[in-house]
């Protein structure tokens, strides 16, 4: 057994002879056993594999992939140290081969191609995993594509929805939404026969299989060196750690919300927090920058997600922050006493309001998104890049990043305000949405009629009728702007995602779900 290098992690993977991490404090990457070399860095994602490794840089989405020389000549040959450029949210490493997810939901892959396994199929997709010498994943409404190698129907993956799917050495498991696990291909290990329950996140070994649930780690297939078993989890702290090859971005902690009734909701960049009827917070998504785990314990009475932070407001008006300080989100909250919030979810930087009616806001502010403001104001919203309040007299001020005028002056009078990575919207007494700022994806188009609600994510709206129905526009990848059915009374659209509260408290997610931050509709 490998002795574990001494420190806290974020993200954990296995490859055949070495083992990369994560580390929570710098982003930085430790392997150890052999091909231990890791490059220098701040990095989301990692995955190792045979005799090579890859990582997602945290500055730019680039993959890096690094590897060593063995029995006598370079693992390297096949070229799985070329990953093609482009912005990435996840990778996975099989055994000379390796695959990621871009941005855009588009998988691509590099290294051998013989099988057919860099031959990755076209569409949109959530989650990815590579194994020996195929690779699977999941589509944009869950059914599983896989690709490579079928000489034990490792590639047949069965109809229906997943939420994740993980290939081993020639079979694959998949999560189904009700927590069960199915597996198919090479069965003659058992293998492919998973032990009843409802779990949480399955992974495939080469001849093994293991599954997560609340309360256990249940594992099947050949036993070598010693039974395999259910046993307890290590402690998370009510954190459940994703155990798939490239699942997710940071290949971090990805939870569902608990079922609960809710009162409040914030969608953020890859994380989704909630208010319960109690005060306590729940947090889900990724957890690279400790977005979950470091979410605080007591009452609240709001919260506001931002792109990798969040801030909440305890009863007495404080305010706390968690995730991400590298634009000193978390250092610089002011002290005092507050009513309000107003984060965003592409922001790297929060405001709020005090009983008075300023606005304070901290966090970055290269653009000037942060300087101070004179006046009263009744509502705040943090944007990409540039902040927008209205003012007590209902007139909309903006101030920072004018690139695409967003913060271009308005008219009239508003009630309330969201603003967007470049774009802004408010709503007015009438219950009309006027949107401004950036358009490309159509994200500020006339929409007609009345709204109760209003929220701007990252290139797509979302807006609440007082029937209770969701209308969302703008960029529809990921199915961002396909909304499920039902009634809802509070709505907050993420940078890539939008959640929503039901009638009953419950909450029900869509879009882009590459951490779980968008899982669907929780039942009581």
């Amino acid at each position: 057994m490998l002795e574990v290098p001494e420190g806290r992690y974020s993200a954990v993977s296995a490859g055949n002879w070495h083992n990369c991490a994560i580390r929570r404090d710098d982003s930085g990457i430790t392997c150890w056993g052999r091909d231990s070399n890791a490059p220098d860095g701040a990095f989301v994602d990692v995955a190792a594999g045979w005799h090579f490794a890859c990582a997602v840089r945290e500055d730019d989405g680039a993959i890096e992939c690094w590897g060593t020389t063995s029995f006598g000549r370079s693992v390297l040959d096949y070229g799985q140290a070329e990953p093609p450029e482009g912005e990435f949210g996840a990778v996975s490493a099989g055994y000379l081969h390796a695959c990621g997810l871009r941005e855009s939901g588009e998988v691509a892959c590099w290294g051998r191609g013989s099988f057919g396994r860099t031959d990755a199929p076209e569409g949109v997709f959530t989650q990815i995993s590579s194994g020996t010498t195929h690779s699977c994943a999941v589509r944009e409404g869950g059914a599983v594509s896989c690709w490579g190698m079928n000489n034990y129907g490792q590639s047949n993956a069965p109809a229906g929805a997943f939420t994740q799917v993980s290939a081993g050495a020639w079979h694959s498991c998949g999560l189904r939404e009700n927590g069960s696990v199915e597996c198919w291909g090479d069965d003659q290990y058992d293998q492919s026969n998973p032990s009843p329950g409802h779990y949480l996140a399955v992974s495939a070994g080469m001849r093994h299989a293991c599954a997560l649930s609340a309360a256990s780690t249940s594992c099947w297939g050949r036993r070598d060196d010693q039974p395999l078993e259910t046993i307890a989890p290590p402690p998370t702290s009510g954190v459940v750690r994703d155990v798939s090859s490239g699942g997710g971005e940071g290949g971090t902690p990805t939870p569902t919300p608990t079922p609960a009734t809710y009162t409040a909701v914030s969608a953020g960049g890859p994380h989704t927090c909630a208010l319960r009827s109690t005060g306590t917070i729940d947090c889900w998504g990724s957890n690279t920058y400790r977005q979950l785990t470091d979410a605080p314990t007591g009452s609240f009475t709001a919260l506001s997600a931002g792109a990798t932070h969040t801030c909440a407001l305890r009863s007495g008006g404080a305010i706390v922050c968690w995730g991400r300080d590298n634009n000193r989100q978390l250092t610089d909250v002011p002290s005092g006493s507050f009513t309000a919030l107003g984060g965003g979810p592409t922001a790297g930087h929060t405001c709020a309001l005090a009983s008075g009616g300023a606005v304070s806001c901290w966090g970055l502010g290269s653009a000037g998104q942060t300087a101070a403001q004179t006046g009263a104001f009744t509502a705040v919203s943090a944007g990409g890049s540039h902040t927008c309040a209205v003012r007590s007299t209902g007139a909309m001020h903006c101030w920072g990043d004018s690139t695409n005028d967003q913060i271009a002056a308005q008219t009239g009078t508003f009630t309330a305000v969201s603003v967007g990575q470049l774009h802004s919207c408010g709503l007015r007494g009438t219950g009309a949405i006027h949107c401004w700022g950036e358009s490309g994806s159509g994200q500020i188009a006339v929409q007609t009629g009345a709204f109760t609600a209003v929220s701007a994510g990252g290139s797509h709206t979302c807006g609440l009728r007082s029937t209770g129905a969701i209308e969302c526009w703008g960029n529809s990848g990921n199915g961002r702007t396909t909304v499920p059915a039902g009634t809802y009374t509070a709505l907050s659209a993420g940078n890539a995602h939008t959640c929503g509260i039901k009638t009953d408290g419950t909450i029900a997610c869509w879009g882009r779900n590459t951490s779980n931050q968008a899982p669907p509709t929780r039942s009581l």
